[in-house]
Protein backbone atom coordinates (compact mmCIF):
# COMPACT_ATOMS: atom_id res chain seq x y z
CA UNK A 1 0.00 0.00 0.00
CA UNK A 2 1.13 3.39 -0.84
CA UNK A 3 -0.36 6.28 1.53
CA UNK A 4 -0.91 9.88 -1.02
CA UNK A 5 -3.25 11.56 1.11
CA UNK A 6 -3.49 11.56 5.16
CA UNK A 7 -4.58 14.46 6.90
CA UNK A 8 -6.22 15.01 10.19
CA UNK A 9 -9.63 14.29 10.75
CA UNK A 10 -11.32 15.28 14.20
CA UNK A 11 -10.51 14.61 18.01
CA UNK A 12 -12.99 13.22 20.05
CA UNK A 13 -13.38 13.53 24.16
CA UNK A 14 -15.60 9.99 24.09
CA UNK A 15 -15.86 7.48 21.54
CA UNK A 16 -19.32 8.42 20.83
CA UNK A 17 -17.95 10.90 19.25
CA UNK A 18 -15.96 9.48 16.62
CA UNK A 19 -16.62 10.06 12.80
CA UNK A 20 -19.42 7.64 11.72
CA UNK A 21 -17.87 4.14 11.25
CA UNK A 22 -18.59 4.27 7.58
CA UNK A 23 -14.70 3.03 7.30
CA UNK A 24 -12.10 0.82 8.13
CA UNK A 25 -9.94 1.56 11.26
CA UNK A 26 -6.64 1.01 13.19
CA UNK A 27 -5.81 2.61 16.05
CA UNK A 28 -2.37 3.19 18.26
CA UNK A 29 -2.03 2.58 21.85
CA UNK A 30 0.90 2.72 24.06
CA UNK A 31 2.84 4.03 27.40
CA UNK A 32 3.47 7.72 27.25
CA UNK A 33 6.86 8.37 25.08
CA UNK A 34 7.06 5.53 23.12
CA UNK A 35 7.22 7.05 20.02
CA UNK A 36 3.06 7.21 18.87
CA UNK A 37 3.55 10.38 17.01
CA UNK A 38 6.71 9.95 15.36
CA UNK A 39 5.57 6.34 13.92
CA UNK A 40 2.22 8.13 12.21
CA UNK A 41 4.32 10.84 11.00
CA UNK A 42 6.37 8.22 9.76
CA UNK A 43 3.91 5.54 8.49
CA UNK A 44 2.24 8.33 6.38
CA UNK A 45 5.22 10.38 5.24
CA UNK A 46 4.57 13.67 6.73
CA UNK A 47 6.73 15.02 9.48
CA UNK A 48 4.16 16.79 11.08
CA UNK A 49 1.08 15.83 10.63
CA UNK A 50 0.80 14.07 14.72
CA UNK A 51 2.57 16.46 16.74
CA UNK A 52 5.41 15.66 18.97
CA UNK A 53 5.67 16.84 22.44
CA UNK A 54 9.08 16.24 24.89
CA UNK A 55 6.24 16.30 26.97
CA UNK A 56 4.58 12.60 28.27
CA UNK A 57 1.43 12.30 28.25
CA UNK A 58 -0.05 14.99 26.04
CA UNK A 59 -2.81 12.95 23.78
CA UNK A 60 -5.59 13.56 26.05
CA UNK A 61 -8.16 12.95 22.89
CA UNK A 62 -9.39 10.16 20.16
CA UNK A 63 -7.47 11.33 17.16
CA UNK A 64 -8.54 10.84 13.85
CA UNK A 65 -6.59 10.49 10.76
CA UNK A 66 -7.74 10.09 7.29
CA UNK A 67 -5.53 7.94 4.66
CA UNK A 68 -6.27 7.80 1.17
CA UNK A 69 -9.67 8.59 2.11
CA UNK A 70 -10.94 5.03 2.60
CA UNK A 71 -9.55 4.27 6.42
CA UNK A 72 -8.79 5.97 9.81
CA UNK A 73 -5.65 5.86 11.80
CA UNK A 74 -6.27 6.74 15.29
CA UNK A 75 -3.78 8.32 17.71
CA UNK A 76 -5.12 7.07 21.22
CA UNK A 77 -3.97 8.62 24.72
CA UNK A 78 -0.92 6.82 26.24
CA UNK A 79 -0.96 5.42 29.39
CA UNK A 80 1.41 4.71 32.38
CA UNK A 81 1.97 8.40 33.09
CA UNK A 82 2.40 8.63 36.42
CA UNK A 83 2.57 12.40 36.68
CA UNK A 84 -1.27 12.90 35.83
CA UNK A 85 -3.77 12.54 38.72
CA UNK A 86 -5.64 9.54 39.40
CA UNK A 87 -9.12 11.17 38.33
CA UNK A 88 -7.50 11.86 34.99
CA UNK A 89 -5.67 8.63 34.80
CA UNK A 90 -8.93 7.58 35.58
CA UNK A 91 -11.00 9.11 32.99
CA UNK A 92 -8.96 8.44 29.93
CA UNK A 93 -9.05 4.79 30.77
CA UNK A 94 -12.65 4.92 30.55
CA UNK A 95 -12.18 6.78 27.59
CA UNK A 96 -9.80 4.49 26.02
CA UNK A 97 -11.65 1.71 27.00
CA UNK A 98 -15.19 3.01 25.54
CA UNK A 99 -13.41 3.40 22.04
CA UNK A 100 -11.74 0.03 22.32
CA UNK A 101 -15.16 -1.86 23.33
CA UNK A 102 -17.40 -0.11 21.37
CA UNK A 103 -15.64 1.19 17.82
CA UNK A 104 -17.06 -1.18 14.91
CA UNK A 105 -15.27 -0.29 12.54
CA UNK A 106 -12.06 -0.85 14.91
CA UNK A 107 -10.25 -3.39 12.81
CA UNK A 108 -6.56 -3.83 15.32
CA UNK A 109 -4.76 -1.73 17.72
CA UNK A 110 -0.77 -1.43 16.96
CA UNK A 111 0.14 -1.59 21.17
CA UNK A 112 3.34 0.12 20.66
CA UNK A 113 6.24 -1.09 22.92
CA UNK A 114 9.30 0.46 23.42
CA UNK A 115 11.62 -2.31 22.38
CA UNK A 116 14.66 -1.27 24.94
CA UNK A 117 13.06 -2.10 27.61
CA UNK A 118 12.08 -5.05 29.78
CA UNK A 119 7.99 -6.24 29.85
CA UNK A 120 6.55 -3.63 31.67
CA UNK A 121 3.11 -4.13 33.94
CA UNK A 122 0.86 -1.53 32.08
CA UNK A 123 1.73 -3.35 29.01
CA UNK A 124 0.96 -6.75 29.84
CA UNK A 125 -1.95 -6.15 31.83
CA UNK A 126 -3.44 -4.36 28.60
CA UNK A 127 -2.33 -6.81 26.66
CA UNK A 128 -4.05 -9.72 28.57
CA UNK A 129 -7.27 -7.36 28.77
CA UNK A 130 -7.11 -7.57 24.88
CA UNK A 131 -7.16 -10.84 24.88
CA UNK A 132 -9.78 -11.46 27.21
CA UNK A 133 -12.11 -8.74 25.43
CA UNK A 134 -11.41 -10.61 22.01
CA UNK A 135 -9.84 -7.53 20.42
CA UNK A 136 -7.56 -7.95 17.05
CA UNK A 137 -4.73 -6.07 17.66
CA UNK A 138 -0.81 -6.14 16.99
CA UNK A 139 2.61 -5.86 19.53
CA UNK A 140 4.54 -2.74 17.36
CA UNK A 141 7.97 -2.66 18.88
CA UNK A 142 9.04 0.99 18.55
CA UNK A 143 12.76 2.72 18.19
CA UNK A 144 14.51 -0.65 16.87
CA UNK A 145 17.06 1.73 15.89
CA UNK A 146 18.47 2.28 19.42
CA UNK A 147 19.91 -1.39 19.27
CA UNK A 148 22.99 -3.51 17.86
CA UNK A 149 21.26 -6.29 15.63
CA UNK A 150 22.33 -8.84 18.99
CA UNK A 151 20.41 -6.35 21.63
CA UNK A 152 17.16 -6.48 19.65
CA UNK A 153 17.22 -9.86 18.97
CA UNK A 154 17.68 -10.83 23.12
CA UNK A 155 14.66 -8.06 23.90
CA UNK A 156 12.33 -9.47 21.60
CA UNK A 157 13.44 -13.53 22.43
CA UNK A 158 13.17 -11.98 26.34
CA UNK A 159 9.67 -10.41 25.24
CA UNK A 160 8.25 -13.18 23.14
CA UNK A 161 9.36 -15.70 26.09
CA UNK A 162 7.80 -13.45 28.58
CA UNK A 163 4.62 -13.59 26.71
CA UNK A 164 4.07 -17.46 26.14
CA UNK A 165 4.09 -18.03 29.56
CA UNK A 166 0.46 -17.01 29.53
CA UNK A 167 -0.45 -17.05 26.06
CA UNK A 168 -0.70 -20.52 24.14
CA UNK A 169 0.79 -18.57 21.03
CA UNK A 170 2.02 -15.79 20.35
CA UNK A 171 0.10 -12.27 18.57
CA UNK A 172 1.42 -10.90 15.40
CA UNK A 173 4.41 -8.81 16.19
CA UNK A 174 6.13 -5.99 13.83
CA UNK A 175 9.45 -4.45 14.37
CA UNK A 176 9.68 -0.79 13.32
CA UNK A 177 11.72 1.91 13.78
CA UNK A 178 10.53 5.77 12.96
CA UNK A 179 14.27 6.80 12.07
CA UNK A 180 14.64 4.13 9.34
CA UNK A 181 11.75 3.52 8.06
CA UNK A 182 11.77 0.19 8.94
CA UNK A 183 8.44 -1.66 9.58
CA UNK A 184 6.43 0.86 7.46
CA UNK A 185 5.86 -1.95 4.52
CA UNK A 186 4.88 -4.44 7.09
CA UNK A 187 2.28 -2.04 9.10
CA UNK A 188 0.50 -1.37 5.78
CA UNK A 189 0.72 -4.74 4.09
CA UNK A 190 -1.36 -5.40 7.30
CA UNK A 191 -3.77 -2.76 6.85
CA UNK A 192 -4.44 -3.27 2.85
CA UNK A 193 -5.04 -6.83 3.83
CA UNK A 194 -7.01 -6.37 6.86
CA UNK A 195 -9.48 -3.94 5.24
CA UNK A 196 -9.91 -6.48 3.08
CA UNK A 197 -12.31 -7.99 5.86
CA UNK A 198 -14.43 -4.70 6.53
CA UNK A 199 -16.59 -5.41 4.47
CA UNK A 200 -17.64 -8.86 6.08
CA UNK A 201 -18.34 -6.93 8.83
CA UNK A 202 -22.17 -6.72 9.85
CA UNK A 203 -22.99 -2.88 9.00
CA UNK A 204 -25.48 -1.21 11.75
Amino acid sequence: MKINYADFFISSTVWSKCPEPDKPEYAMIGRSNVGKSSLINMLTGRKKLAKISGTPGKTITINHFQINGDWYLVDLPGYGYAKRSKTERSKWEKMIKGYILNRVNLMSLFVLVDVRHEPQKNDTEFIEWLGISNIPFVIVFTKADKLTRNQLEGNLASYKNSLLEKWEELPPIIVTSSETALGKDELLTYVENTNKLFEQIPKQ
